[in-house]
C-alpha cells in the first residue's frame, strides 16, 4: 500500500501508534485526577500507580534496543 511493505506499516504502527496511545493514556489519567479533585499528592499516586505499566512497557523497548547491540 502506497509503496510500503506490510512489515514497514506494522513497524510504524507499533512505534508511533503505541506511543500515541501511551500519551493518550497519560491524558486520561490526568483528566481522571482533575475530575476527582485529587490534588497534587493524589495526582502523583494516580500517575505512579496507573502509569507504572506504561513506564515498564517503554523500558522494555529501551532494554531490547541496547541488548540488540545497536549502540555500543
Amino acid at each position: 500500500m502506497f509503496g510500503y511493505t506490510e512489515a514497514q506499516i506494522a513497524q510504524f504502527g507499533l512505534t508511533f501508534g503505541v506511543g500515541a496511545f501511551m500519551l493518550y493514556m497519560v491524558f486520561i489519567i490526568l483528566q481522571l485526577a482533575r475530575e476527582s479533585k485529587a490534588g497534587r499528592f493524589g495526582t502523583f499516586v494516580l500517575l505512579l500507580g496507573l502509569g507504572f505499566g506504561l513506564v515498564g512497557f517503554a523500558a522494555k523497548g529501551v532494554i531490547k534496543f541496547f541488548l540488540a547491540g545497536h549502540i555500543g
